[in-house]
């Protein structure tokens, strides 16, 4: 097993409720980690036989571009399914920060996991 870490993710979306929130993209940043079987890669050298980092990092983005969120609380939960979608995944764990979201405060983020084994 793999622990796979795609690391402070900068994508601007639509999260808030507030009028202003509403009509202006904001800045998000996610951090996901992500346990996946990659032991056929590591023996064969082979691409088709690991969890393409490339390709979910690829889906999240286009996921939080086109959407309009509430809550960061859905955004995290909508990432942390749409990784979980692939098999191979055992855990994965994501955090999303919304920067600035408090006076006096550098973000406000939410933190997610899930896992296919019930006793990780």
């Amino acid at each position: 097993m793999a622990i796979i870490r795609v690391k402070n993710l900068l994508i601007r979306t639509y999260i808030g409720f507030n009028p202003e929130e509403l009509r202006n993209k904001q800045d998000v940043v996610i951090n996901m980690s992500i346990k996946a079987d990659v032991s056929k890669a590591i023996k064969n050298d082979d691409v088709d036989n690991s969890y393409n980092y490339k390709v979910i990092t690829k889906k999240v983005i286009a996921l939080v571009q086109e959407g309009k969120f509430k809550m960061l609380e859905n955004l995290t939960q909508q990432v942390l399914d749409l990784i979980m979608k692939n098999p191979n995944v055992e855990w994965a764990k994501v955090e999303v920060d919304k920067p600035h979201a408090l006076r006096f405060a550098e973000s406000v983020s939410i933190e997610l996991e899930a896992n296919r084994i019930s006793n990780l």
